[in-house]
């Protein structure tokens, strides 16, 4: 049993963006050697997540607009009162409620276990940013 770890980084140029990490993820993974095991993708923001979902071009911009309807940046949010970096993103830690800080992916044969339309995606809540990065952690033997 081998455990592996590996970041990537990555900028954002949107203030809610959803980047497709799919092939950064499966290069990990296959340079790894790892035949079966367990990968967990994990944000290192409270900010930004992760999700697994289908990439299509205009689903892509519905989720980026749900997102920004469902809760607006405009709100009356108490945490904009007194920010800790100067940034009044209450709304990007309140989206943060309802997407994966993490997402757990079998791999077997040395692939991961996805279903034909999925993708992996960092999802930016509070950008644009310069450097954000996810944490991989691969689990599993040859």
């Amino acid at each position: 049993m081998r455990v592996l770890r590996h970041r990537i980084v990555l900028a954002t140029t949107a203030p809610i963006e959803i980047v497709d990490v799919t092939e950064s993820v499966r290069a990990f993974v296959t340079a790894s050697g790892v035949r079966d095991g367990l990968l967990t993708v994990t944000s290192l923001h409270t900010t930004a997540r992760v999700n697994v979902n289908e990439r299509e071009p205009q689903l892509q911009r519905d989720m980026v607009t749900f997102l920004k309807r469902l809760v607006p940046r405009d709100g009356d949010w108490l945490h904009n009162l007194s920010t800790v970096d100067g940034r009044d993103n209450a709304h990007s830690h309140l989206l943060g409620l309802f997407v994966n800080a993490a997402e757990t992916i079998p791999v077997a044969d040395g692939a991961l276990v996805m279903g034909e339309w999925q993708s992996i995606f960092f999802v930016e809540l509070d950008g644009p940013r310069d450097t954000r990065a996810l944490e991989l952690q691969l689990i599993g033997s040859d």
